[in-house]
């Protein structure tokens, strides 16, 4: 290999590996969908109203429950 084509796989690698912008934060919301099914079901937690979490659960089997990691709207400084 040349040292230019060993210095571009280099140069390659080493800016894939910077971030393009900052990790966000996650967001929690305060109803989370517990779903049942054949293959285990699962968990979805992005849930603004009961409502809404109702509406997806609904004739897929499961029910709705307060996330308990939420904790409210951050405050505006």
């Amino acid at each position: 290999m040349s040292k230019y084509l060993y210095a571009a796989v280099v140069l390659a690698c080493a800016w894939t590996a910077i971030p393009v912008t900052p990790a966000a934060a996650a967001i929690e919301y305060p109803w989370c969908a517990q779903y049942s099914g054949r293959g285990g079901g699962g968990r979805n937690c992005g849930f603004s109203t009961y409502s809404q979490c109702m509406g997806t659960v609904s004739g897929i089997g499961g029910f709705c429950e307060r996330n308990q990691f939420y904790q409210g709207r951050p405050k505006r400084r």
